[in-house]
């Protein structure tokens, strides 16, 4: 599923949050066989309001050495995304340590399943603060820098088919996907005249550890009514990482030099129904 690379990243250094496992551990391996070096961030940890096990520090280590196998350099933390301090001053010793900062990819993120009105209060809460103010947060820690390098630069925000279509089950999820393509939008117009070029991904299901297990009893009980909503038009039924992957290497490229402000789907076709 990984295509042929071409150094199209040499020189360059990508930070990506999430980066332990699923998707993170992806881009950065994907971003590294394209020649870049790496600041990789995680929380290392399971959150308080998902049924599914969360990475760990040994994941993230397994990333590093992943990174290396490419022949790349890589800084690894343990930091959650909702810790603003914390992602600045992972940015600043990775820029310190690899020299600077060119391409963006806001990856953590959190999911689980509920009806909209059966949605606890603190599963809300959490969902939010990691995948919206998250990104916000990963976006002031890093945008600063790129201005003031005055080089340019990409930034990459997963959201999701949920950041623009009403997805049962996930009011939660999509509210923040749907903010994230919205401060994407926003940023993209913002940060153009400087050359810094914003867009988000928006993936389907992915074979990831985030699998929530509530997602399935659901999808079955309401099969026949809301069912049909989740369903992709290409017979995969599942992308994986590295699928979106391929899509993030081309937006950190500069063969997407003249792409911003997009919402590029890499859906399994579930957006054309």
């Amino acid at each position: 599923m990984t295509t042929s690379t071409s150094g199209r990243l040499a020189g360059k250094v990508a930070y990506i949050t999430g980066a332990a496992r699923g998707q993170g551990r992806a881009h950065a391996v994907r971003l590294a066989a394209e020649g870049a070096d790496v600041i990789a961030i995680d929380n290392c940890a399971t959150a308080a309001t998902t049924s599914y096990a969360g990475p760990t520090e040994e994941d993230l280590a397994e990333t590093a050495r992943l990174v290396e196998a490419q022949g790349r350099r890589v800084l690894a933390r343990t930091v959650d995304v909702r810790d603003l301090d914390g992602q600045v001053a992972v940015v600043a010793d990775g820029v310190a340590e690899l020299g600077r900062l060119d391409v963006v990819v806001a990856n953590a993120g959190i999911c689980s399943g509920a009806l909209s009105w059966e949605i606890p209060v603190e599963k809300w809460q959490e969902t939010i603060d990691v995948n919206l103010t998250g990104t916000f947060y990963t976006a002031k820690a890093t945008v600063p820098v790129l201005l003031e390098q005055g080089t340019g630069g990409s930034i990459i925000i997963i959201s999701s088919v949920a950041g623009l279509r009403g997805l049962p089950f996930l009011a939660d999820y999509a509210a923040s996907k749907h903010g994230v393509t919205g401060l994407a939008r926003t940023m993209a117009n913002e940060l153009g005249q400087h050359n810094i070029r914003v867009n988000t991904v928006h993936p389907h299901g992915v074979a990831t550890g985030m699998q929530p297990a509530e997602m399935f009893e659901l999808s079955q009980r309401f099969a026949t009514t809301l069912g049909p909503i989740l369903m992709q038009a290409l017979p995969d039924p599942i992308s994986q990482p590295e699928d979106i992957a391929n899509a993030v290497a081309w937006l950190a490229s500069d063969e997407a030099r003249h792409v911003t402000g997009i919402q590029l789907p890499v859906d399994l076709g579930t957006l054309a129904r």
